[in-house]
């Protein structure tokens, strides 16, 4: 990434804020020492940076393409609940998940101008789903990408399982979430997890070349359009109430689970997990 004299920190520096282009807003997750995972202030920041975002007349001066990625070869390992206690880790690992993550997402995806993400190395996790909220994602040629609960022991959000079935199909998720292995940016192209893939020395210039094109295209066009689509998207039909209930309990119990801590201690330790089943 680029540095702008203009750039400045957020979430004690694990978030930079700046502005590549004109009309370009970046937002870049710096979090190095945990391969930039998302904790409470990283998210924080995200959701009340957009906020402050869209109320600016963008149409006059402002942001009317938001441009996300990560920094240090890395876009996110998602969240940061490795070295949460274990005597904690029921309690504090769904409360990051459930409320600074689902606001962040929700921000960007009720953000009324374009947004991008630019993934430059491993995107991983809720870090995926952070990059599939934005409408289009460019992808460094040699990263990998995955969803991992099933080797950790979680039951994902049936939010963000929706989010994937409407990016990339049932069958496409079904192989996402339930083989858990990680995918080369090629095949994520293919599936439609991606929109453009470009190689490391080409990955900035394509994206901003990108960007500044959203930024550059009729205002009035975009807004119209990205609600349009969301609109299209959520006409679906919402999933009810006692059965969201029953979704929302399944993936309490995985976070209170012996499979989740084995399962997270198994990555930590980079071992082969021994499931018990409760």
């Amino acid at each position: 990434m680029s540095e702008s004299a203009a750039t400045r920190e957020l979430a004690d520096g694990k978030l930079l804020i700046d502005e590549p282009a004109a009309g370009v807003v970046r937002l870049t997750i710096s979090n190095p020492a945990k391969r930039n995972a998302l904790d409470h202030p990283i998210l924080d920041a995200i959701t009340a940076t957009l906020a402050e975002l869209a109320d600016r007349d963008a149409r006059a001066s402002g942001a009317r393409c938001l441009l996300l990625t990560g920094a240090n070869g890395m876009f996110s390992a998602g969240y940061d609940i490795g070295e949460i206690p274990s005597e904690e880790f029921e309690e504090r690992a769904e409360r990051l998940v459930a409320h600074p993550f689902t606001e962040a997402i929700d921000a960007l995806e009720r953000f009324p101008y374009p947004t991008l993400a630019m993934l430059p190395g491993h995107t991983i996790g809720g870090g995926l789903e952070l990059a599939l909220a934005c409408d289009l994602r460019v992808a460094q040629a040699e990263i990998k990408l995955g969803m991992p609960p099933a080797k950790l022991g979680l039951v994902y959000s049936h939010t963000g399982l929706r989010r994937f079935i409407d990016a990339i199909g049932a069958t496409r998720t079904r192989e996402l979430f339930l083989l858990g292995r990680y995918i080369d940016a090629a095949t994520a192209l293919q599936w439609g997890l991606v929109t453009r893939v470009a190689e490391a020395e080409q990955l900035e210039a394509l994206t901003l070349e990108l960007a500044g094109e959203l930024a550059g295209n009729a205002p009035l066009s975009q807004l119209g359009n990205k609600r349009v689509i969301a609109a299209l998207l959520a006409a679906e039909g919402a999933v009810a109430q006692d059965v969201e209930a029953e979704l929302i309990e399944l993936r309490r119990a995985s976070f209170a689970s012996q499979d989740m801590q084995e399962g997270m201690r198994a990555f930590a330790e980079r071992r082969p997990p021994r499931w018990s089943g409760a």
